[in-house]
């Protein structure tokens, strides 16, 4: 019995003198990121001297520059470049747009998608159709042809976590066109996936089905496609102007960006942690997604910066072509394959750079477990939970096709649709405090991983 008991002390009060030292190590990570971080900085250089990296522009390989260096700087034992293909979308000029009901003319925000076709150079003038769902499109598609068509899907605003909503609305910007063109739509018009007060339209991937013409097709601002609800309210004869000039080049070849800490102990073994180095070009990329590549720069440099030595080999890489193909992250995967490298964990930033709040895990019922153990070593740094779903679009494939325990960094995401895929994402629209939490916490999880495993 007493016996019993002495052991169950003993056990207890190991974890606490671990926890402890954890504790004491995650606040010497946490005030080398707040005192001495360059993840800001970073962030700074990357979008006011390279400024929007769409796949395939001159802005890419200035980007791959600059992942290098900044790779180097941080402290990286070595820095590679991994070729990829990426495609090469180009807008061609300025996006136009106008609403036609009767003797007015009104100019519209619009904003061609990506990889969308361009309209004849005079640009495209039709009879309007207002839909609200792709039930409805079904239900009158005997009045779609030689139409445009303007998609009005609103994010659901009973939806807390913002990202839920966007994935419920995107599907008319990535398939509207081609389920319009089935039907003899000449364009489409989508609402933009946003939620914002303001009339920024946002871009974004579309996808076309080989099965149907390609038709051009933009995103309209918000207070601009209430306008043109409003004028379908009084007079059903609308008609749109749409004007783009937007066309695909051959594809072409890019770079993931690569630095390594080498392992003490497993070298041979790998945790990967990364963010897509491309954005699409209105804006600077700065959440979408230059804080993730900020973010898992500084956390190779922290890690260096106060001295750790990693067990396994820690890999910092900055994808290629996210947005557009995935390219990057193919490429990424092949090569694992080929090489046959055992790869522990994957964690990817990719929702911004807003206070960190969760982790999205994709492992194991029994391994989310043992992680959630490591949520009180977290929350004086924002994160509260761990939460069982996926990793970003860059890592998931690593689950996906090889099954290693993927994550992704959640920070607050109520502001992070006012400026995804716009104009608005600037350096001006991030807060340095909250950049640096991400940082941290993203420290934190990669050093857990490291020592304990899953």
């Amino acid at each position: 019995m007493y016996r019993l008991l002495f052991t169950s002390w003993l056990v207890l009060f190991s974890v606490f003198v671990f926890a402890q030292d954890d504790s004491i190590f995650i606040r010497r990570i946490a005030d080398e990121i707040l005192v001495n971080g360059k993840a800001y900085d970073n962030l700074h250089t990357l979008t006011k001297t390279v400024g929007g990296r769409l796949s395939g522009s001159p802005q890419t390989y200035k980007a791959e520059e600059w992942g290098q260096k900044a790779l180097r700087d941080a402290g990286a034992d070595k820095v590679y470049l991994q070729q990829c293909v990426i495609p090469h979308w180009v807008r061609g000029g300025k996006d136009e747009g106008k609403l036609i009901a009767g003797s007015k003319k009104i100019p519209l925000r619009v904003l061609a998608l990506g990889n969308s076709v361009s309209t004849s150079p005079k640009g495209i003038v039709a009879p309007a159709l207002l839909i609200n769902s792709f039930e409805e499109l079904e239900q009158r598609k005997n009045e779609v042809k030689g139409k445009i068509i303007f998609y009005n899907y609103k994010f659901n605003p009973k939806l807390v976590r913002t990202f839920f909503a966007y994935a419920d609305a995107v599907r008319y910007r990535a398939e509207g066109a081609s389920r319009a063109a089935k039907y003899g739509a000449v364009a489409t018009l989508v609402r933009s996936m946003t939620e914002s007060g303001d009339n920024v339209p946002h871009t974004g991937a579309m996808v076309y089905n080989d099965s149907f013409p390609k038709i051009p097709t933009l995103a309209v601002g918000l207070l601009d496609a209430d306008k043109i609800v409003s004028a379908f309210q009084q007079n059903k004869n609308i008609s749109l102007f749409l004007k783009t000039n937007a066309h695909a080049l051959p594809d072409t070849v890019g770079y993931n960006v690569i630095g390594e800490i080498s392992g003490s102990e497993s070298p041979e073994q790998f945790i990967t942690v990364g963010g897509h180095l491309d954005s699409w070009d209105p804006a600077e990329g700065a959440h979408d997604d230059g804080a993730g590549c900020v973010h898992s720069i500084e956390v190779l440099r922290a890690l260096h910066a106060v001295g750790y030595k990693p067990k396994h080999t820690i890999r910092i890489i900055l994808f290629a072509d996210e947005e557009n193909k995935g390219g990057g992250a193919s490429k990424y995967l092949a090569d694992i394959k080929s090489k046959q490298e055992k790869h522990l964990f994957a964690l990817e930033s990719d929702a911004g750079g807003f206070t960190p709040r969760s982790f999205n895990m994709k492992l194991a019922d029994e391994r989310l477990e043992k992680a959630r153990r490591w949520i009180p070593l977290l929350q004086e740094y924002g994160v509260y939970e761990f939460l069982a779903g996926d990793g970003g679009a860059d890592v998931s494939p690593l689950n996906d096709s090889l099954h290693v325990p993927v994550a992704e960094l959640v920070p607050d995401s109520q502001r992070y649709f006012d400026y995804h895929h716009a104009a608005t994402d600037v350096f001006e629209n991030v807060n340095k405090r909250e950049l640096e939490l991400g940082a941290i916490n993203m420290a934190a999880l990669i050093y857990l991983v490291d020592k304990y495993g899953l």
